[in-house]
């Protein structure tokens, strides 16, 4: 399950590439509405539309998770107009640096220790951004919002007192009202593409709401049953085929400076992952006697 999440996230792209017709921001609002609208009956199943309705009540949490929205709704779009417009391999580079920023912002918020070699890690990663805006004459903006704006948004929903699905539910309901009201101003403008570009590209608009919350679905389920050292592993299931896409599928330019920035972020990787694994199993050992 945690693995075929991790593949539907990798090979998004080749959906939302499907969709270049209609306006990246359309298509966020379409997924927002869609999306919320595919979490009613799932809450309702799994038995938590009375947690959904605690959350509503509560003024922290909804202040909390409408932080969370705004987080999650600019990576979203951002991620959308990347991929129609050529940026695949960005988005790929930017969720490699996602779990580099998720243990900076552990350092700085929650005021975690970093250890050797995860210093090493960062310093790596950091060496291969700084490489490529030097050689490239590009610095990888796309790359390091995704990663922030994601690493950012795990953060303030780890102090959320909501699960998953419910928290999911409130964010998606949240966008959902202006993002209605924008649909509804485009359809009586004669400017939506819902209905008008045809029956395959509605379609997908519609299922973009599959792409969004059962990827999640499977995510959280498959999570409960997993190490998190092996969720470590194979989050990188993700970036990997979004890579593997970008340069042999939808023929994105590759210039020297980008293998060796992913070759540093690949090696930055490799030593925070063997680390992790090192220190969960040291932890795991039974004590002496």
């Amino acid at each position: 399950m945690a693995a075929g999440a991790f593949l539907i996230w990798g090979l998004s792209p080749v959906y939302w590439k499907a969709l270049g017709a209609v306006p990246a921001f359309e298509i966020l609002m379409h997924r927002i509405v869609w999306s919320f609208l595919f979490l009613l009956p799932m809450l309702a199943g799994h038995g938590r539309w009375q947690a959904f309705r605690q959350a509503l009540a509560s003024g922290r949490t909804v202040r909390i998770l409408l932080f969370s929205t705004l987080l999650v709704g600019g990576n979203w779009f951002l991620y959308i107009w990347a991929i129609q417009h050529a940026h695949v391999l960005q988005t790929s580079m930017g969720y490699y640096i996602t779990p580099l920023v998720n243990v900076v912002l552990g350092v700085v918020f929650l005021r975690e220790r970093l250890r050797r070699l995860q210093v090493a890690a960062l310093v790596l990663a950091a060496l291969g951004v700084i490489y490529l805006t030097a050689s490239y004459g590009h610095f990888p903006w796309i790359s390091l919002v995704l990663a922030v704006s994601f690493g950012i948004y795990g953060l303030v929903r780890k102090v959320a007192p909501v699960g998953p699905l419910v928290g999911l539910a409130v964010e998606t309901l949240l966008l959902s009202i202006p993002a209605t009201v924008y649909l509804i101003h485009l359809e009586r403008a004669g400017l939506g593409a819902f209905g008008r570009l045809g029956m395959l590209p509605s379609l997908l608009l519609v299922g973009s709401a599959l792409v969004t919350a059962f990827p999640l679905l499977l995510f959280t389920r498959g999570t409960k049953l997993l190490h998190l050292s092996t969720i470590g592993f194979l989050q990188y299931i993700a970036p990997s085929c979004t890579f593997l896409l970008a340069v042999f599928v939808f023929r994105e330019p590759v210039v020297p400076a980008q293998f060796v920035t992913f070759g540093l972020i690949w090696a930055a990787l490799a030593i925070y992952s063997w680390d992790s694994l090192v220190f969960l199993r040291r932890h795991r050992r039974p004590p002496p006697g």
